[in-house]
């Protein structure tokens, strides 16, 4: 490696450092993006052009070719994704990392015989990046809509847990005896594409901002792992940088929901049948409310806080949320946002959606700084929202999601809920919330039903 290229690795792998430290903010993530990405392009340049490797003019072509065609069609579909769709392109940008390690592993693996830290690298870059694919591929799947429900196979953790052991002892079986045959790699290659399968099937849609973290996690170490095999520093510390950011998101939306990471992997939370701890007469009746009804409501209120929830996302409200708080404000009235760590289907996915239409950080106010406020508040607006307001997480032990921290919605003065249905969120429980007597729900399509509220406040 030349003086210049190690100057470059150095260069990148700073960017990459101050990027990611200006994505923990909304106000600075997009310049962050853009200086990480930057300090990527140059390291891409700089292992092109100024490596010692002595190779055929047309491979650099090739090579260009392919960085170009990957560069059209990666901002075809960025441009292209609708933000409703985020959660389902993080999972598939993770999965494509996954594959590139996994055929990394395949590539270097014969030229590795007989170099017990060099073929366990391998092994791991192959078994960690076809993980990290299929099980990518997967959570796409659940998020897309395309596999619905959860998937439960007899036994599946005893199963599970039996597969990670074998390829645990298959991969260190072929490093001891240095075994060259390509039957026995994509054995464990499928091996590995199998385990990222039963991996994620069985977990729930309300844990999906979870296993979107680790799967963005397992990327990173399996371009860490490529590092070590290339002896490439750039790819070091960006995989290991994207690895533990991932972990530590991981915990941190784990920490968020009162729930292990063991209990994710394995508990299967979300995703059932409809169930409640109480017959719907028991929990109490169901009261609705009109446009005009809670228009009035909130002309007339000092405060009001919105809660947003992927129903927002679906019905892409959220430029017509904005332009509410803003119609609101013009009449004096305060409006905050209440953002729970888990709302959506990816960890931020609610702060990206708002960020979008142009809404004001500093309306986005967090899980435990908002929830002493919900008693002097005279609104809460719950858009789309479900799991992350109910109650049952304080009030139910048999609840699937006792414990959970959630927003305290149900100290506001009054409750107002959007929802199209009266379908149970992902925990497939029924919400104690819409029973409440300070609950009103008002039916409808959150785009159609935000409209129809800013129509009536105007002519007010």
């Amino acid at each position: 490696m030349t003086i210049t290229l190690s100057i470059i690795y150095l260069i990148a792998s700073i960017t990459f450092i101050f990027g990611l430290k200006m994505l923990g903010h909304p106000e600075t993530a997009k310049k962050g993006n853009l200086i990480a990405g930057s300090g990527m392009g140059l390291a891409i340049v700089g292992t092109i052009f100024l490596n010692n490797s002595h190779v055929p003019t047309f491979v650099y072509g090739l090579i260009l070719a392919a960085i170009a065609i990957g560069s059209i069609i990666g901002w075809l579909i960025a441009v292209k994704v609708e933000m409703t769709k985020m959660p389902e392109l993080v999972s598939l940008f993770n999965g494509f990392g996954g594959a590139s390690a996994t055929i990394i592993g395949l590539v270097e693996f014969s030229k590795n015989i007989g170099d017990v830290m060099q073929t366990t690298t391998t092994m791991a870059a192959i078994i960690i990046g076809s993980i990290t694919f299929s099980g990518s591929i997967i959570a796409w799947a659940k998020l897309n809509g395309t596999m619905n429900g959860l998937i439960r196979l007899p036994k599946y953790n005893l199963i599970n847990n039996l597969v990670i052991l074998g390829l645990i002892v298959f991969g260190a079986y072929m490093v001891w005896t240095g075994s060259d045959s390509q039957i026995l790699l994509y054995a464990l290659l499928l091996g590995a594409l199998i385990y990222g399968v039963l991996f994620v099937i069985p977990i729930g849609g309300a844990d999906m901002p979870v296993v979107i973290s680790l799967l963005n996690s397992l990327t990173g170490i399996a371009a860490a792992i490529t590092g070590i095999l290339y002896t490439n520093m750039v790819m070091l510390v960006g995989g290991i940088l994207v690895g533990s950011a991932g972990l530590i998101l991981t915990v941190a939306m784990c920490k968020a929901m009162n729930r292990s990471l063991t209990s994710v992997i394995f508990g299967a939370f979300g995703g059932g049948d409809a169930v409640a701890s109480g017959t719907k007469s028991e929990l109490g009746e169901i009261k609705s409310s009109t446009a005009s009804d809670v228009a009035i409501l909130m002309n007339y209120s000092q405060r009001v806080i919105f809660v947003p929830g992927y129903g927002l996302a679906v019905a892409q409200a959220q430029h017509a949320i904005h332009e509410l708080e803003q119609l609101l404000e013009s009449k004096g009235v305060e409006v905050k946002y209440a953002i729970h760590p888990v709302a959506g289907r990816m960890p931020g996915h609610m702060n990206v959606l708002l960020a979008e239409s142009n809404v004001d950080y500093d309306k986005l106010a967090e899980m435990d700084d908002v929830n002493p406020e919900f008693k002097n508040t005279d609104v809460v607006f719950v858009v789309g929202a479900n799991d992350v307001v109910n109650p049952a997480a304080h009030n139910d032990p048999s609840s699937p999601i006792y414990g959970m921290p959630i927003l305290e919605v149900a100290d506001a003065k009054q409750i107002i809920v959007n929802k199209r249905t009266m379908n149970p969120g992902y925990a497939g429980i029924e919400n104690e919330l819409f029973y409440n007597q300070k609950t009103a729900m008002l039916f409808g399509d959150a785009k159609k039903t935000i409209q129809a509220l800013i129509s009536e406040i105007k002519n007010m």
